[in-house]
């Protein structure tokens, strides 16, 4: 016969947890009322931590302003380093600049290029996650850290479980990335882990024509909507 656990003081215990969908709410309000006047935007992930003087942060401000100048919005998570970069690209093309921010102890705060009515806090990851995945014509990966692949895998994982339609998610930096894809080839694939045309999902390139190649290519084929 199974024993309940019983702890001491559990049932005690008071908690604000059935109050706080009240919130969750209010953040999935707000954002689908802001985001959705946007119009079509790509997103831009990479690390916070990246300085002005990097290659990245650079070569992440030509991409943003490309993509601005084929005709699409830029959308970050609103901080520092790379989504610094990707607004100040936009910023300066004279598009749309989207800043996504999270609150965090540490590293984040709003970058000073995100449009003044197009700057949203978030206190929940998931709720910020779905604005970037509802609201993006597709992903521009950059190089970073935990945070950046977890909005990687999450948008691959919906595409593959046909959550949410295709749209391009493209890595930019070879040499950074390609120990990951080596990694997921010979070790998932092999595994049987994952099919062979999930790899189709993933662009790897390293320059920013390469990016907007890509993207011009998909929207050719396909219409551009919010994505669920």
């Amino acid at each position: 016969m199974r024993k309940e656990k019983h702890y001491k003081g559990w049932n005690e215990i008071k908690t604000n947890d059935s109050w706080a969908i009240f919130k969750i709410m209010g953040e999935f309000v707000n954002g689908y009322e802001k985001l959705s006047k946007i119009g079509p935007c790509v997103s831009i992930f990479g690390s916070a931590r990246t300085k002005p003087d990097h290659e990245y942060y650079k070569l992440t401000e030509e991409v943003a302003s490309k993509i601005v100048d084929s005709g699409y919005g830029v959308i970050t998570g609103g901080g520092p380093g790379i989504m610094e970069a990707g607004n100040k690209g936009a910023h300066i093309a004279g598009g749309t600049s989207v800043g996504l921010n999270i609150e965090l102890p540490f590293e984040q705060h709003d970058n000073p290029y995100i449009d003044s009515d197009k700057v949203l806090d978030f206190d929940y990851f998931f709720v910020r996650k779905v604005m970037f995945v509802k609201y993006s014509q597709g992903f521009v990966v950059m190089p970073g850290g935990f945070g950046t692949l977890d909005e990687l895998f999450e948008a691959i994982t919906l595409i593959q479980t046909h959550k949410i339609d295709t749209f391009p998610i493209i890595l930019v930096g070879t040499k950074f990335w390609s120990g990951l894809m080596d990694w997921v080839k010979n070790t998932l694939l092999t595994e049987g882990n994952i099919s062979a045309k999930d790899l189709d999902l993933i662009h790897v390139v390293d320059t920013a024509d390469e990016v907007i190649s890509i993207l011009n290519a998909f929207y050719k084929e396909s219409e551009l909507s919010p994505n669920f």
